[in-house]
C-alpha cells in the first residue's frame, strides 16, 4: 500500500496542455492494495496484493515483481472502456479502517469486485490512475487501434480459479506490520513520498457558479482567521461564522485526521470533541458518533455533557473533501450523570492550494459553524470579549489545532501513494513485459465472490479525455476575476461563437412557443411562487474562456444555446427510464416532432418512491454535425461521459445544503452512470444518481429540504481543445421549491 506518485492529481478541471502534447506519455504505475472478497462458502478474505498498471494492462501479484522478476502475476487483464470505479468510502476490516473502491462493468453490473487502501490519499491516486487507463482504452477504440477484442467472454476474472504458480518468498522480509491495522493485513512502509516530484496545485475554493457572500474577518488568532457572514440569514435566528487556516499537509491526510476517532491523536489537536466513539457506520460515507466533554477552559461549565451527531463526507472531483456534522440523531441515550446537549451544526471543507515548492503539500481548511444570532450579537456588542470562553470558539479553534498539530509532526504531512517506474513513449513497448500480450482478458473487477471453496488468493496457496479520448494530465484551475464590462462583452462574443459553430444558420430559425409544450411542473413567473420552474441566464455560471488552455481563465456564461421548453416531475416504484420514448411524453407530440432537435435530461433520484426530474431543451435550428454538440449527440457513450458537465447552485436554502451541493462543475459521466438514448430528433440522457453512494447521500440531504430550496442548474459540454473554446452554456433551469407530493405517477 505504499510507493509514490508523479504527476497524479484528482479533479474535474484540466489544465491547458494541448491534446497533441499528451499523446506521447505512457502510464506505468504500481503499488500495494488490499484484495477484498467473499468465497463460495461465505468466508470474507482480505489479502495484501501488488497491483501494476502499464497503459491499460493490469496485473496482480502476491509479491513485488520489481524485487524478483521471476514472479508471475496471479491475475492479469486489460482496462476496458466499460469499466466503472466507485468510491465506497471507509470500511472497518478487523481492527482497522480501509478505503474501498468498487469496480464493475458498465454493461453488466453483476461483474463487480472491490480493492481497498490504507489511506484516502492512496485511494484518490488509484482513482486517477484507473481513469487515465480507461481514457486510453477509449482513445484506442475511437481510433480503431486496439489490439484486444474486448468481449464479455475474455474479461479478466479475479474471483475464480487462477493458474498455479511457483511460490516465491523473496522480499517478504521487507513486509512489516504497521499500526493497528487488520491483523490479517501486511503493510509495506515507504519514505518515497518525501522526494517525489508532485504537481503544483492551484487553489480551487471558488466555485463555477457565482454566489453572493460577504464575509467579514472579526478575529485572528494563531494564524487562523474567523469570519462572519454579514449577508446570510438577515433577520433570522441563526448566524454563520467560519474559521480559515492553511495547514501543511495534503488534503487526504487532513481529511483522515479530522474523520478519525482515535482519542490519542485527537487529544493532540482537538480541545472539545476528542472523546468520540462510533455508534453506527451506516455506509462508507455516513456514520453516527457519540462524544463526551467537560471543557476545562470554561470556568462556568459545571456539568459533564455528552452529545450524538451524524457525519457525512464525500470527496469532490476537484480532490477536496466536505464533511457535514449535524446534531439530529438520538440513537444513544445519555449516560448516567451526563447532561445531553446539542452541539452546533458545522461543516469542514478541505481544499488543495498552490505551493511554490513541489515537495511541500498544503491545503486550506475551513470550518463553518451555525450560531444562535442572539448570542453572537451579544458577543459582538462587547467586542467579542467573552467569545474565547465559549464552545463555538473552541470548535472554531479546531482549525488552529490542526495547523499546530501538523507543524509539530511534519512527517505526517506526507502520505505515500504509488510507485512510478517510468514514463515512456506510447509507441515504445516495454521489453519482456508479462502484460504486453494480445492474449489477455479484460479487467472489470479486482475482486468479487470467489467461486472456489478454497480461497484462491490466500497466502497459503502457490504463487480526463479530449474528443478522441486522449488522457489529459490533471491540474488545478484558478478562476480569474472578470469585470462586468468584460463579462458583458465576452457574453456576446461567446453567444456569437456558439451560434456560428453549433447550429446551422443557413436554415431559418423556428419560433419555439412554450404554450405548445406542457410538462407536469408549471412555468413560473416570479420568485415568490413554489413548485415551478424558470430559465435563468447563464451569466451566473463561470465557464472556460477563449484562452483557458493557456491561462486557466474562466468567464461568466451567456444565454443558453438551447431553450428550456418544459419540465416533468415524475414518480414510480421503479427507476424511470427512457421517458422520451413513452407515447404520452411531450417529445412524442406533433409539435415536438417539428423541432430540429430536443435534449431530454432525466435526473433519476433514488427514494421511496423513485423520482425523475426531466428537463426538455429545444433547438430552433438544426445542429451542425461537425460541431461539438453534433459530435456529442451522435458520438460514443465514452465520449459523452467525458464531456457531459453540470454546474449546480443553491440560490436559496439551508446553508448546510448549499455547502454540501457546492458550486463546482461535475462531469456527470465520471461521477454516476449515464445512459444515452438517441432516436429521431432527440437525445435522452438518463442520469442514475443512485449509481454512486456519494451522490445518493447528497441527494438524500437535498430531498429533506427540497420544499425550501431554489436550485439553479447549468448543462454544458466540456471544451478541451482550442477549436472548442470558449465554452457555452447548453441549457439552464431554475427550480422553485419542488413538492415531492406533486410528482406525477409514471
Amino acid at each position: 500500500m505504499s510507493g509514490r506518485s508523479v504527476g497524479i492529481s484528482g479533479g474535474e478541471e484540466d489544465g491547458p496542455e494541448s491534446g497533441s502534447s499528451r499523446r506521447g506519455r505512457r502510464l506505468i504505475y504500481s503499488g500495494w492494495v488490499y484484495h477484498l472478497g467473499v468465497n463460495s462458502v461465505g468466508h470474507e478474505y482480505c489479502h495484501l496484493r501488488y497491483l501494476t498498471l502499464k497503459d491499460k494492462y493490469i496485473a496482480m501479484y502476491k509479491r513485488n515483481p520489481n524485487e524478483d522478476h521471476r514472479i508471475k502475476p496471479i491475475r492479469k487483464g486489460v482496462i476496458s472502456h466499460a469499466l466503472k470505479v466507485e468510491d465506497m468510502g471507509r470500511r472497518k476490516i478487523g481492527d482497522g479502517d480501509v478505503y474501498v473502491l468498487r469496480f464493475y462493468n458498465r454493461l453488466d453490473e453483476t461483474k463487480k469486485g472491490e480493492i481497498a487502501f490504507a489511506t484516502a490519499g492512496e485511494m484518490a491516486n488509484w482513482l486517477e490512475v484507473f481513469d487515465k487507463a480507461k481514457q486510453q482504452a477509449v482513445y484506442e477504440i475511437t481510433k480503431g487501434g486496439s489490439k484486444d477484442i474486448l468481449t464479455t467472454e475474455n474479461e479478466l476474472n479475479l474471483e475464480g480459479h487462477r493458474p498455479r504458480v511457483r511460490r516465491y518468498a523473496h522480499g517478504m522480509k521487507n513486509l512489516i506490520r504497521n499500526g493497528k491495522g487488520p491483523e490479517i493485513l501486511l503493510r509495506k512502509t515507504s519514505n518515497l513520498g518525501r522526494d517525489s516530484k508532485n504537481p503544483v496545485y492551484y487553489q480551487e475554493n471558488d466555485g463555477d457558479a457565482i454566489e453572493t457572500h460577504n464575509w467579514k474577518c472579526v478575529q485572528t488568532i494563531n494564524g487562523i482567521r474567523i469570519f462572519e457572514d454579514i449577508t446570510y440569514y438577515k433577520g433570522g435566528k441563526s448566524f454563520i461564522v467560519k474559521a480559515v487556516g492553511i495547514v501543511d499537509a495534503s488534503v487526504d491526510t487532513v481529511f483522515e485526521t479530522v474523520i478519525s476517532i482515535d482519542k490519542q491523536k485527537r487529544y493532540e489537536w482537538d480541545m472539545i470533541t476528542a472523546d468520540l466513539e462510533l455508534v453506527e457506520s451506516v455506509d462508507g460515507h455516513y456514520d453516527i458518533v457519540y462524544g463526551t466533554y467537560k471543557p476545562n477552559h470554561l470556568s462556568w461549565w459545571k456539568s459533564k455533557t455528552d452529545f450524538v451527531f451524524i457525519r457525512q463526507w464525500f470527496r469532490g472531483q476537484d480532490g477536496g473533501y466536505t464533511i457535514l456534522q449535524s446534531p439530529v440523531h438520538k440513537k444513544k441515550p445519555p449516560r448516567s450523570s451526563y447532561k445531553r446537549i446539542k452541539i452546533n451544526s458545522s461543516i469542514w471543507e478541505i481544499r488543495r492550494i498552490s505551493t511554490p515548492q513541489s515537495n511541500i503539500r498544503k491545503c486550506q481548511v475551513t470550518q463553518m459553524l451555525e450560531i444562535n444570532r442572539r448570542f453572537w450579537d451579544r458577543w459582538k456588542s462587547k467586542s467579542y470579549s467573552n467569545f474565547e470562553k465559549t464552545v463555538p470558539f473552541a470548535m472554531l479553534s479546531q482549525v488552529a489545532g490542526l495547523k499546530e498539530y501538523f507543524q509539530a509532526n511534519p512527517s505526517l504531512a506526507f502520505d505515500s501513494s504509488l510507485d512510478v517506474f517510468g514514463s515512456t513513449s506510447l509507441d515504445t513497448p516495454t521489453p519482456g513485459s508479462d502484460l504486453d500480450s494480445q492474449e489477455v482478458e479484460e479487467f472489470y473487477d479486482a475482486i468479487a465472490n470467489d467461486e472456489s471453496i478454497n480461497d484462491e488468493d490466500s497466502d497459503g496457496d502457490d504463487e480526463n479525455v479530449d474528443d478522441n479520448g486522449v488522457p489529459i494530465k490533471g491540474r488545478r484551475v484558478t478562476l480569474k476575476n472578470v469585470s462586468w464590462a468584460i463579462a458583458s462583452f465576452s457574453l456576446k462574443r461567446r453567444k456569437d461563437t456558439a451560434e456560428r459553430s453549433e447550429l446551422d444558420f443557413n436554415i431559418p430559425s423556428m419560433n419555439i412557443d412554450l404554450n405548445g409544450f406542457r410538462g407536469s411542473v408549471d412555468h413560473g413567473k416570479d420568485s415568490n411562487i413554489t413548485n415551478c420552474w424558470a430559465e435563468p441566464s447563464g451569466i451566473g455560471f463561470m465557464i472556460r474562456g477563449k484562452t483557458y488552455l493557456s491561462d486557466y481563465a474562466k468567464v461568466s456564461g451567456g444565454d443558453p444555446l438551447l431553450k428550456l421548453i418544459a419540465v416533468d416531475w415524475l414518480k414510480s416504484e421503479n427507476c424511470i427510464n427512457q421517458v422520451a420514448q413513452h407515447t404520452k411524453c411531450l417529445v412524442q407530440s406533433e409539435t415536438a416532432k417539428k423541432l430540429p432537435f430536443i435534449l431530454a435530461i432525466n435526473l433519476q433520484i433514488p427514494a421511496k418512491p423513485n423520482y425523475s426530474l426531466v428537463m426538455y431543451y429545444g433547438a430552433d435550428r438544426p445542429v451542425r454535425k461537425d460541431s461539438l454538440l453534433g459530435r456529442f449527440i451522435d458520438g460514443s457513450d465514452a465520449f459523452r461521459d467525458a464531456r457531459f458537465k453540470l454546474i449546480p447552485s443553491i440560490v436559496e436554502g439551508y446553508w448546510m445544503v448549499k455547502r454540501a451541493v457546492g458550486t463546482k462543475a461535475c462531469l456527470l459521466g465520471k461521477a454516476v452512470t449515464c445512459n444515452y438514448i438517441r432516436q429521431d430528433n432527440f437525445l435522452e440522457i438518463d442520469v442514475d444518481i443512485g449509481s454512486s453512494s456519494v451522490a445518493r447521500s447528497i441527494i438524500g440531504l437535498v430531498l429533506g429540504y427540497v420544499t425550501s430550496l431554489v436550485v439553479d442548474l447549468a448543462i454544458l459540454i466540456e471544451a478541451k481543445e482550442d477549436s472548442e473554446l470558449p465554452e457555452y452554456v447548453l441549457g439552464t433551469v431554475r427550480l422553485y421549491r419542488l413538492k415531492p407530493e406533486s410528482a406525477v405517477p409514471f
